[in-house]
Parts: C-alpha cells; structure tokens; sequence
C-alpha cells in the first residue's frame, strides 16, 4: 500500500522524470491532475478522461465531507468506486477552500471552525479530522491540513502559520499510523521569505512525508516571486520524493515549474476556461465566440486528435456555445483536458531525450504567437494561477 516515488531522470534542480507508484496504478512525472472538486471533473465523463490520457484526479475534502459526506462515500465503496474512476486519487486537505471563506471561518491552534457555505452549518477541521475523512475516502494520496498564507503577508504573520503548519503536520503525521494505507504529503508554506519556506520544508523533513507539495502560491504574488519560491524549494526538499505545486497554472506556468523541479501539478483552468469559451491551442489561445470562426471549418487546433477536434469544427462549437448548449461544456473540457496532458507527455519526452530547453523555448514562442491564438499576454491576468486570489468575495468557495 502507499505510494512509492522513483526518479529515472534529472535530480534535485532542474527538469525531472519520475514514476509515481499508488494502490491505483502508475504515473509518469511531470504530470497534471484535472479538478474534480466534487468527485466530477465538471462537464466530462471518466470514460472522457481515459480515452485523452489522464492518469489522475484530485478531488476536494471541503466539498466532499459536506456533501455527500465521507462516511457515506466510505459505505459506498470509497471515491473510487462512487465516481467509476480505476486510477489514482489525490484529495487535498481542504485548507484552501477553507482560507477562501474569510470571515466565516476562525483559526485556532486547535484547528479551523468554519461554516458551510451550503447551509450554514458549523463544523471544526483539525489535522486528525481531515486524515480521518481522508481515509474514509480511500485516496491514493492525501494532503496534511495546513495555514495557506495569505498575499500581502507580513514576516510574523508568515511565520506563525507556518509555523501551525509544521504542527498540524505533525499530528496529521501521527494521526495516520504506521500502517502505510495512505500516503500523506506534507505542505511547504512561509509565504514568499525564504528562510521560513527553508524552516518549513526541514520541519516536514523530521517530520517525515513520502511527497511535498508548495503551498500558498497563486495568492496574489507576482510572477517572479512565485518562480523564486519553487527556486529555493528545489535546492531544500529531497531529490527522492515527488513536489508537488498545488493548484496552478497555465500552460506557461507549468513549463517554467518543471524548469524549476516540480512534478506534479493541478488546476482547474483546462476545464473553467473551456466553459468560458477559452481554448487552448499549440500556437496559444482561441476565443470560440470570436465572430471570425462562424464559418470556419477547421478544428480547434490542427494539431490535436482529441474528440472533440476529430469530429467538430470551430463553427459549430461557437454556435453551441452563443445557444448556451450544454454540449458545448463538454467539447470543451474535453479539449483542453487534451491540451494538458499532450503537453505534459511532449514535456517528459524532451526531458527524457535532454532537449528540454529547446522544446520550452519553440513551446513557449509558438504558444506567445502573435494573433488570435496568441492571447497569453492579452489574458495573463484573466487567466493564470498567479491571479489575485483575495480579491475575490471571501465567501465564494474556490473549486
């Protein structure tokens, strides 16, 4: 049981290959976990995510433990059976969605008291409780519960939740067992100081995690204190185990993070922009609604032999998509879910064949193309993960 982490190229800096090792199979890293907040990747089937190469899924612990509830979920067989998915799990711990409710949540050393955003409902998260409906589930791999440090943070504010933080992982740690029946990953948080992100990651280190993830990212920050952070992050955590950037990016930012040592990743772009009408393509990104595709017979991206390219033109999805079909949702997310994990493979490839700085710099420049399909300049700030998270209304749950 457990998981198992063998690294098969590069080492503690710079790009890396590996092969995650869980109860549900394997998986090559780098690699990119599609969001299925509510054990749904939303709009797409699971029969959709095998046939276009996902190999993981992460759901959300908040969401999940207030509806349908873990103990449900557990006399249903677990998350993999309640939602038909053969491969690998990962559930974060909930913390996040928990820092988004801003006022309607209290932290305590104790743990986070909080009120559920469907009805109101008080309820109290600590380390034991988020490893106990973990557990209920059945997860392949599990997050600790953790302090996400806000943007703009002063040094002491930093350094008291990192410093909760390391607690809490500690009596998550302890709460687990020795069993080894599930795979808990420990969270790096301090903010953008590095000698708090340095004390966090030797804290976890004693501590002892099979994985690490980077925390507190995506929070506001701009984009070269974030690349700074996963900077310090590869020269401080263990070449041996797998890191884990949680919850970004874009498909620039997930070039510059496997530059960067990290191997795992998750968002939930691919599928949000896809019912927002934003495509992503191997020359950048295409606005469906754009009236200059109402005759175009072409595909989303020549490039592409997923579903929805083999079959649909750029036409009809804009139709579907100014009709507000609910097909449209689908082809979408199917799309960029596509997009995805092509890229992550062509990554490993170059990473393997150690021509991964030529493959990041004709990706990126055919990606930045001028045009239509070149809007990753015009849309960084409407798009990527390094958007200002607490700008937006504390009591709307991220997902």
């Amino acid at each position: 049981m457990g998981v198992t982490f063998t690294l098969h190229k590069g080492g503690e800096t710079g790009p890396r290959a590996g092969r995650l090792a869980t109860p549900h199979g394997c998986v090559e890293t780098p690699t990119f976990m599609p969001v299925g907040t509510q054990a749904s990747v939303k709009a797409c089937s699971s029969e959709d995510l095998l046939e276009h190469k996902v190999t993981m899924v992460l759901a959300n612990t908040y969401h999940l433990y207030l509806r349908p509830g873990h103990r449900r979920i557990e006399r249903l067989g677990g998350l993999h059976r309640f939602m038909n998915w053969p491969k690998p799990v990962l559930t974060d711990s909930g913390g996040y969605q928990v820092y988004s409710l801003g006022e309607l949540r209290k932290i305590s050393e104790e743990g986070v008291l909080f009120q559920s955003h469907l009805d109101g409902s008080e309820h109290l998260f600590t380390p034991e409780k988020v490893v106990e409906v973990q557990q209920a589930f059945g997860s392949d791999i599990a997050m600790v519960l953790d302090e996400c440090t806000p943007y703009p943070a002063t040094y002491e504010e930093a350094r008291e939740g990192m410093e909760r933080t390391l607690r809490w992982a500690k009596r998550s740690r302890d709460a687990c067992g020795e069993d080894g029946e599930l795979a808990l990953f420990g969270i790096v948080q301090g903010g953008v100081y590095p000698d708090l992100r340095k004390a966090c990651a030797e804290g976890l280190m004693e501590i002892g995690f099979p994985g690490f993830a980077v925390g507190g990212l995506g929070v506001g920050e701009e984009k070269n204190e974030c690349l700074s952070v996963l900077e310090w992050m590869a020269e401080r955590l263990p070449a041996a185990s797998p890191r884990y950037l949680m919850g970004m990016g874009t498909p620039e930012d997930l070039v510059a993070a496997v530059a960067r040592g990290m191997d795992m990743f998750d968002c939930v772009l691919p599928t949000r922009n896809g019912r927002n009408g934003t495509l992503f393509t191997h020359s950048g990104r295409l606005r469906i609604k754009n009236s200059r595709y109402a005759d175009d017979l072409r595909p989303i991206d020549p490039d592409c032999d997923c579903y929805t390219c083999r079959n649909y033109t750029r036409a009809y999805l804009r139709h579907l998509f100014l009709a507000k079909e609910l097909l449209v949702y689908r082809l979408t997310s199917i799309h960029n879910l596509y997009f995805y994990q092509v890229l992550m493979e062509r990554i490993r490839e170059a990473i393997e064949t150690d021509t991964f700085p030529e493959f990041s710099r004709a990706f990126l420049r055919r990606f930045n193309a001028s045009g239509e399909e070149g809007l990753g300049r015009e849309m960084a700030q409407e798009d990527r993960g390094f958007s200002n998270q607490s700008e937006k209304s504390s009591k709307k749950i991220q997902v």
